[in-house]
């Protein structure tokens, strides 16, 4: 499974992370790989701490240290900053290993659809390279929502060779209360068609049944 979002700070490591846990809680063996990550320094854990609490492994599993950029730009931009080796789309794509009997393998990608992953690739590219069974974009609520959804989804259905997975559109920081997420939801479902999901506890434990694999 391959999480991306429409920017950066939309909530796709939190997104990540309550599946996650979800999935482990049903009983599920997960795993989670952050291929690049980028942060500054002191403003609390990275998204690899996160995610590898989330699913019990250890942060250095989840994203390798030599991919992993304490300072606040792309990650082949930091790369370049920090004077460490250049990044490939085909790099991060051979550097991830699961653990034996892994039932949901998630990768989260590093800021928007079309950021840098590597300095050969972005969001799209790493889409296209990885095959994912299936893909969750989250989005924030508010206003630009729609235009930044449809602009995300139609790169992402490009990438490959074969169509990709449609998306299933996450709505983080949604209220049902606030008329502007409502509407936002409604044309996105009603209109374009896609599948929205409000981050909200009861819809995405749904959706982590959903995106299960099936039992044996």
């Amino acid at each position: 499974m391959l999480v991306l979002g429409t920017g950066t700070e939309v909530g796709k490591t939190w997104v990540s992370a309550r599946l996650l846990e979800a999935w482990r809680a049903a009983g599920h063996a997960v795993a989670a790989r952050k291929p690049a990550q980028s942060f500054e320094p002191g403003t609390g854990p990275t998204d690899a701490e996160v995610l590898a609490a989330a699913t019990a492994e250890a942060p250095s599993a989840v994203c390798p240290p030599e991919r992993s950029y304490a300072v606040a730009l792309a990650p082949p931009m930091a790369a370049d900053v920090l004077g460490r080796p250049r990044l490939t789309v085909a790099g991060l794509v051979t550097g991830l290993a699961w653990p034996p009997g892994t039932a949901v393998g998630l990768v989260e990608t590093a800021g928007g659809v079309r950021s840098p992953q590597a300095h050969d690739g972005d969001g799209v590219a790493l889409c296209g390279a990885l095959g994912p069974d299936a893909l969750v974009l989250v989005a924030d609520a508010g206003l630009g929502t729609i235009n930044a959804v449809r602009l995300c989804a139609d790169a992402l259905a490009a990438s490959g060779d074969g169509p990709a997975p449609p998306p299933v559109v996450v709505l983080n920081r949604f209220d049902e209360h606030t008329e502007l997420h409502r509407r936002n939801r409604a044309w996105l479902e009603d209109v374009d068609g896609y599948d929205v999901v409000p981050a909200t506890d009861a819809p995405l434990a749904s959706l982590a049944r959903r995106l299960a694999p099936p039992a044996r």
